[in-house]
């Protein structure tokens, strides 16, 4: 099969497209023909060097954790999927693939109505965005800052956090700003004097943050929500101890998945794609995906 990966770690550079044997689905396992996969800053970050707990093996490696495509082997003790079904899915690496194999439970049917591009690039959007949200039991009542909130977890966070009753404050480019209004936020622009402008849009205070952004945007959660456990920074990991704030957890799953394809495929969920490569330019879409900017997914079509 080919699959964009990469023999050593670098920059965007070393992925190349190869040919590589084709995984065989195992028992309750099954084989997807991937039409499109998702870009995420996660996958850089393999890319760069660094390894995700659990995984093992030997270079090459292909990243990429989500992905959509036609169900084409069927393991043994599998039930629930069917030989030739579309599928969207998730897992923790080789989706900038022609084949992934998964376990079974880790894929849910797509709904007719979801392109391929987006099926590919859902899961980690919303899958976040959710685990998130929940961590800091956002509701009613609330006052959400949203840092990235134009980026594919903030467009999925702003929404699920409105639907939830909250007021959502949301950062972003002033281009991007009628996009965040579509969405039920109120858009702010980043940078010197956040703090203030957040304030003046917020005289009840701010009582949960999501930063996307890290860096500044953190320093700005920190300034403006008393209680540190509703801080849930995507990006300062290496931090987040030290500061008391909060790291997503929990696990994705299928019927969570699920949920937001059919909302989507309802019109009841926003999801753009900000553009698509080709398998043989992964090295262009890490580019863009690295730059930290934009509004929605990035794709990789497969297929």
């Amino acid at each position: 099969m080919r699959a964009a990966a990469f023999r050593t770690f670098g920059g965007p550079e070393v992925l190349q497209v190869m040919e590589l044997p084709a995984p065989v689905a195992g028992p309750g396992e099954v084989r997807v023909r991937v039409r499109a996969a998702g870009v995420q800053p996660f996958d850089a970050a393999v890319r760069a060097g660094w390894t995700p707990p659990g995984v093992t093996g030997d270079l090459p490696r292909i990243p990429g954790n989500e992905f959509a495509g036609v169900v084409d082997q069927v393991g043994e003790d599998v039930t629930g999927v069917s030989l030739g079904q579309e599928v969207l899915g998730f897992s923790l690496l080789n989706s900038y693939a022609e084949y992934i194999v998964v376990p079974a439970g880790d894929v849910t049917p797509k709904p007719a109505g979801v392109p391929w591009e987006v099926a590919g690039a859902l899961t980690a959007a919303v899958q976040t965005a959710e685990l998130a949200l929940d961590g800091l039991a956002v509701g009613a009542g609330d006052t959400l800052l949203v840092h990235g909130a134009a980026g594919a977890v903030g467009t999925a966070a702003v929404q699920i956090a409105r639907s939830r009753g909250a007021v959502v404050i949301g950062t972003a480019r002033e281009e991007n700003h009628e996009h965040l209004r579509e969405l039920g936020a109120v858009p702010v622009v980043y940078g010197d004097g956040l703090a203030d402008r957040v304030r003046a849009l917020a005289p009840g205070g701010v009582h949960a943050a999501l930063d996307g952004a890290g860096g500044a945007a953190l320093d700005v959660s920190l300034e403006l929500v008393k209680d540190r456990d509703r801080i849930v920074t995507l990006v300062e990991h290496g931090k987040a101890a030290e500061l008391g704030v909060q790291v997503v957890r929990g696990t994705r799953t299928a019927e969570r998945l699920g949920r937001y394809a059919a909302l989507y495929a309802e019109g009841r969920l926003k999801f753009p794609v900000r553009r698509t490569y080709r398998l043989e330019q992964a090295a262009d879409a890490h580019r863009e995906i690295e730059t930290g900017h934009g509004r929605g997914k990035i794709v990789l079509v497969v297929g």
